[in-house]
């Protein structure tokens, strides 16, 4: 028997490979949630490279929302990293859940990413 830890990399893992075939060179937005905070990055694989990251780690998010683990957080890291694309010139993206469902918190920073302009 597997213990959870195992599952959730085997998930992340599976998760990944799909990624690759389906990315075509397009950057990956790459979440991941702690307990106490959330994180995104744009990651180039091709060269190795995260492009840019927004987390709730910022002071600019910490001094918006009541704690960093929740909905309201996840979507203003969303709005912050689809900007931060942007600016980069990124538009087009893969989004990357790691081994996480796709609801709750992750399925808030996706949204708000969509909604400010990421096309996944």
């Amino acid at each position: 028997m597997m213990n959870s830890r195992a599952l959730f990399e085997r998930r992340k893992k599976r998760n990944r490979y799909q990624l690759r075939k389906r990315a075509g060179g397009k950057p990956r937005l790459s979440v991941f949630r702690s307990s106490k905070h959330i994180y995104a990055q744009l990651i180039d694989d091709l060269a190795g490279k995260t492009l840019v990251a927004a987390s709730t780690m910022e002071k600019s998010i910490a001094d918006q929302v009541k704690t960093g683990a929740d909905k309201d957080a996840a979507i203003a890291v969303g709005k912050l990293i689809a900007e931060r694309a942007k600016d980069a010139g990124v538009e087009k993206v893969v989004f990357d859940r790691g081994g996480y469902r796709f609801h709750g918190r992750v399925k808030a920073l996706a949204d708000a990413a969509r909604e400010a302009g990421l096309n996944f």
